[in-house]
């Protein structure tokens, strides 16, 4: 497990890194402080598997939250699949009154791919429910639409969190490229730092399976912009015994969860993925990691804050996501890249989701 120590160094803007941690732990305080006070409005873009249903039952017990809607997207499994398996999470919640929306089918250039090998073919643990809600209580508006229009009607407002492949985001921008200025914050799980890859050598699942949309994502996207990657969910999991307990509640969601949890958490017990993927054994809800500092900014306790892009051409490399420690891309907008979170609290707010 890699170190991190505070190394005494400068950073792109002159400043030290000692310097540049504290400025940023004070970004995320006032942010919290602010958050104490008023309820947040949250926009979801989802691939629905299984720790996008962790990561959005995790928005939905949070009392400060307001879930204005949820946007669907090719990822883990078929758009079509993502949208049932949304409506099963708000149904298991008593939430089917928030609005879902079927957005992007496939990324914007190449071929689709899918995690159904991790998740299930149906991206919920090839578990189905005789009673999920039908397609029919889908919106007719498109995601694509539905994200411009929601965060014009709510200027300065809303926290756009996405836990899959950016390909609505980066329709959107195209669409309207006047939405990154309204929008009060934008929380990626995506991207990695270290050129590791869990879908190509060097490729994170979400940014391998759309390139071109998480590089327009990443550079035309000029708002306050929050990136939970690959690395960084490994280096803050869970022990196993946490997700016992977690699984053992009594309740109706946690019932569901453990029904749709059985295929990945088998996955992620098997030693090669333990020992290669995700370096040691543990509980990793990556979405989950996005969806908490969307929702409660003190969860994050230490970030790196940098330019970031996306390798489009390299033959191992597309898809990575490059951060710019020294400045060569000439970029003046900088992303904060999570590194440490409180895992206490983390595990307070995944409790509270399936209480």
């Amino acid at each position: 497990m890699t170190s991190f120590r505070k190394k005494r160094k400068l950073t792109p803007d002159g400043q030290t890194g000692q310097s540049c941690a504290k400025q940023q732990q004070r970004h995320f305080q006032t942010n919290h402080e602010e958050s104490c006070r008023m309820s947040k409005k949250l926009l979801v873009d989802v691939d629905c598997g299984v720790d996008d249903a962790q990561a959005i039952m995790l928005a939905l017990a949070a009392p400060i939250v307001e879930l204005l809607g949820v946007t669907c997207v090719h990822g883990n499994t078929t758009a079509e699949n993502v949208c049932k398996n949304v409506l099963r999470v708000l149904q298991a919640c008593n939430k089917l009154e928030i609005p879902v929306f079927k957005g992007a089918g496939k990324p914007l250039l190449g071929n689709v791919i899918d995690a159904g090998h991790f998740h299930g073919q149906d991206g919920l643990g090839d578990a189905p429910d005789p009673n999920a809600p039908g397609l029919d209580l889908l919106q007719k508006e498109n995601a694509v639409s539905a994200i411009i229009r929601i965060v014009n009607e709510n200027p300065g407002e809303v926290s756009l969190v996405a836990t899959g492949p950016l390909t609505n985001l980066a329709l959107a921008v195209r669409m309207d490229p006047s939405l990154p200025s309204k929008l009060k914050g934008l929380y990626i799980m995506g991207g990695n730092t270290e050129s590791r890859g869990n879908t190509t050598v060097c490729g994170e699942f979400n940014f391998a399976a759309d390139p071109e949309a998480a590089y327009i994502v990443l550079n035309e996207y000029q708002c306050p912009t929050y990136l939970a990657c690959w690395e960084f969910t490994c280096y803050n999991k869970l022990p196993w015994e946490f997700c016992d307990a977690w699984l053992a509640q009594d309740s109706h969601k946690a019932r569901f969860m453990a029904r749709i949890f059985r295929h990945s958490m088998e996955a992620s017990k098997l030693e090669r993925f333990e020992k290669e993927v995700v370096a040691g054994g543990g509980f990793i809800s990556c979405d989950s990691y996005a969806m908490a500092a969307a929702v409660d900014d003190s969860f994050v306790v230490e970030s790196d804050h940098y330019p970031v892009s996306v390798e489009l051409a390299g033959t191992h490399t597309r898809g990575m996501m490059v951060v710019d420690t020294l400045g060569f891309l000439k970029k003046t907008h900088k992303a904060f890249i999570m590194k440490k979170v409180d895992l206490e609290r983390f595990k307070q707010m995944m409790m509270a989701a399936l209480k």
